[in-house]
């Protein structure tokens, strides 16, 4: 989706997603995108339930990055916000810098767990500055999330790692997604347990559909 149209919820659990790929380069056509096929990829396998997708292409500008987060939330009407780009130490580097412009408030955990995953591939992962945050309005909130750059980076920072077995070795941070939007005023999220389980207190668990 390219314009800037409100999603409707077709019900009370459908999901509002936007995705945003930041990226000179793919942004102008130098080379194709593969973080929103990547990010939609992903949810799309991981998610029960219904979904919905806004998706935008820019270039690392910090204003342009921080009035396409605001679009997505205020106007689009978005849950959940991914954004996969310019998290590292480089000048053009900006995505955290423009999602801490448009938060109300902070969510540091997300972005620490983040990097103790990553550092268990590459040292190079203390480098990267990916931050989460909650953009409150009137009357709806959103939860906004930095992730890296690369697929294999993106399927390692949502669904955590797991052993040989495939018993969970570290958790992904979208294990806490699904009770975070519930807290903000979200949508139900139910996700397929085989790619990431998601951790809500009993009090909170509604019956599993059928």
């Amino acid at each position: 989706m390219s314009t800037n149209v409100r999603l409707i919820r077709r019900n009370p659990d459908d999901l509002l997603v936007g995705l945003v790929s930041v990226s000179d380069r793919a942004s102008s056509g130098t080379y194709e995108d593969q973080g929103i096929p990547s990010l939609q990829s992903w949810l799309d396998g991981a998610l029960v339930g219904t979904c919905q997708y806004a998706t935008r292409l820019i270039a690392d500008d910090r204003s342009t990055i921080a009035r396409t987060l605001t679009e997505l939330v205020d106007d689009v009407g978005c849950d959940l916000v991914l954004t996969t780009g310019g998290t590292g130490p480089a000048r053009r580097d900006v995505t955290p810098e423009a999602t801490l412009d448009v938060a109300t408030k902070p969510m540091p955990g997300f972005g620490e767990q983040m990097r103790q995953i990553s550092l268990r591939f590459v040292p190079t992962a203390i480098l990267s500055r990916q931050v989460a945050v909650i953009r409150e309005t009137d009357d709806h909130a959103a939860l906004i999330i930095n992730l890296p750059g690369q697929p294999k980076a993106i399927k390692e920072t949502l669904e955590g790692l797991k052993d040989s077995d495939g018993n969970q070795v570290v958790p992904g941070i979208f294990a806490a997604v699904p009770y975070c939007i519930d807290l903000i005023g979200g949508p139900y999220i139910e996700t397929n347990e085989h790619v990431v389980k998601a951790f809500r207190p009993k009090s909170a668990v509604r019956t599993a559909r059928s």
